[in-house]
């Protein structure tokens, strides 16, 4: 009997769609590689007089607007996933970030799009200084309690918050997304937003995790600069992700200029080939408009 049930078992490893069983052969197939080191990315040419970006990997974007230095869903380290003591259970980088975590730049700003282990990772947002401002999605704050964050501000879909830091003020506003927001399947309340971020007489998106909607249309009116948008994980088929071709389409709803394409070739979290999102968004919009194609990567918004 135990013979049959082990054989059950490794039948359901190899054989079965699930989220659980897809996770648990990646983290097998993640031991048997190592993790792709980079240069660490060059910021030296940023000042309070440029709006430039850099993409650390995955949805973790460092933006300087104008001098504040802004930081998308932080995930520095090498796995994601659940934490067990002091380990991570859960999928190990392809590309290591492009900025080391024991020597992280000044953070004013974090900005938390929704609960997903792979968007609000709780070793990296230990690194983070507790003065710093962090804005989240509705019903999230909880989960950063620990963190001792002064007092994590929530955002709902059209809310507006002036964020004041010691580099600047920053108008953030919570836009309207289509993904879910449960950390553990069974805390359906959680929220899922995406940001648009305005200093300067400039605009910046940031669309956190999202398949395709038609809600970026709304945005039209804000004359956005620049959108951090993701293209990756599409391959599951769980409807959560947009396409690199339905980026594009949001992308040209909100009459954005730039994209800066994320949530690809870093962690192997769907069932596409790793360097397809990126091929395909090539052949979906004009090259001038790809802001940034590889981790480490560093943009200034033209003048």
């Amino acid at each position: 009997m135990a013979g049959i049930t082990a054989a059950g078992a490794l039948g359901w490893l190899h054989d079965s769609g699930s989220l659980s069983a897809r996770v648990l052969r990646g983290t097998i197939k993640d031991f048997q590689r190592d993790v792709v080191r980079i240069a660490p990315a060059d910021l030296t040419g940023w000042s309070d007089n440029t709006v430039d970006v850099c993409w650390v990997g995955h949805a973790t974007v460092l933006l300087n607007f104008y001098g504040v230095h802004i930081l998308t869903d932080p995930v520095l380290f090498d796995s994601v996933g659940a934490q067990l003591g002091i380990t991570t259970l859960g999928r190990k980088r392809i590309v290591g970030p492009a900025i080391d975590p024991a020597k992280l730049p000044r953070i004013d700003l974090v900005l938390l799009s929704h609960a997903h282990m792979d968007h609000m990772d709780l070793p990296s947002l230990e690194l983070i200084p507790a003065k710093t401002a962090v804005v989240s999605a509705p019903a999230t704050s909880d989960i950063v309690r620990d963190c001792r964050f002064g007092a994590p501000g929530e955002l709902k879909w059209g809310e507006k918050s002036l964020v004041k830091t010691a580099s600047g003020d920053v108008e953030v506003e919570a836009v309207e997304v289509k993904h879910w927001g449960a950390r553990w399947k069974v805390d359906s309340h959680r929220g899922y937003v995406g940001y648009l971020l305005k200093r300067g007489g400039k605009t910046i998106l940031f669309g956190g995790d999202t398949a395709y909607t038609e809600a970026f249309a709304k945005l039209k009116s804000q004359r956005i600069d620049l959108a951090v948008m993701p293209i990756g994980s599409y391959g599951s088929k769980s409807g959560n992700h947009c396409t690199p071709e339905e980026s594009v389409k949001m992308l040209d709803a909100c009459g954005a200029n730039y994209i800066v394409p994320v949530h690809h070739s870093t962690f192997p979290l769907g069932i596409e080939p790793i360097e397809e999102p990126l091929a395909r968004l090539e052949e979906a919009v004009r090259a001038e408009r790809i802001a940034i194609r590889q981790i480490g990567e560093t943009w200034r918004l033209p003048v």
